[in-house]
């Protein structure tokens, strides 16, 4: 019996190092796809594109590894919520991958560099965005479901950001009309940050979950 309790702690272990290692490896493509927004390095853009693949790989890989633990291991209450929360976050890591791609498909789109206001303000949207996905992944490694539910608390934050950039845009559309296509990109990457932002607090509620078995309520919304 000590043996499969053993055995059962191993596996989880693997699986969880796995779920945060691939939530580190989201981060860094998210703030590689900003960075190649702001510097507009078309080079680099086709780099963050290409990079999606590692996230998928891992996304399947924890899937595979999730079905093969509660196949053999049936397990039972907290053991059972972690394979179930890792499948569950990896999948959620995997549309934050696919984002941060998203970002650097439309780089090369883009007529010009972007103006230096535009991409200072995406690149702050950019930055909380990616500290959000950053701190939920720390609180996943270090089973802390404060730490969760701190990041649940601050969906907002990015919902007020993501609000002004669209305004600022919108604004100088009607200023420089001939710069609409542009625009359209930068409210389309401004929206896949927002949405990284969404998926963060996904997480949270996840992480919450696996740690507590107690659901979050409706989180809050402007």
């Amino acid at each position: 019996m000590d043996h499969t309790l053993r055995a059962v702690d191993v596996d989880l272990d693997t699986l969880s190092h796995a779920v945060a290692a691939m939530g580190d490896l989201a981060v860094a493509q998210v703030r590689a796809a900003v960075d190649v927004f702001v510097r507009h390095d078309l080079p680099a853009a086709e780099k963050v594109v290409r990079a999606d693949n590692a996230v998928d790989i891992q996304d399947i890989e924890i899937e595979k590894n999730a079905v093969r633990f509660i196949a053999l291991r049936q397990p039972m209450a907290d053991d059972l919520r972690r394979p179930i929360a890792a499948m569950k976050i990896a999948m959620q890591l995997e549309r934050c991958g696919d984002l941060a791609k998203n970002i650097g498909k439309r780089v090369p789109r883009l007529e010009a560099a972007p103006a230096e206001a535009h991409a200072a303000s995406i690149a702050e949207l950019g930055r909380m965005a990616a500290e959000r996905l950053a701190a939920v992944i720390n609180a996943y490694r270090n089973d802390d479901a404060q730490g969760a539910y701190n990041v649940w608390l601050k969906d907002t934050d990015i919902d007020e950001r993501h609000e002004g950039v669209v305004r600022e845009i919108v604004a100088g559309m009607a200023v420089e009309p001939e710069a609409v296509g542009d625009s359209i990109h930068l409210l389309f990457i401004a929206k896949n940050l927002e949405r990284i932002g969404d998926h963060a607090t996904n997480i949270a509620e996840l992480v919450h979950y696996q740690i507590t078995g107690t659901d979050l309520a409706n989180r809050p919304k402007l």
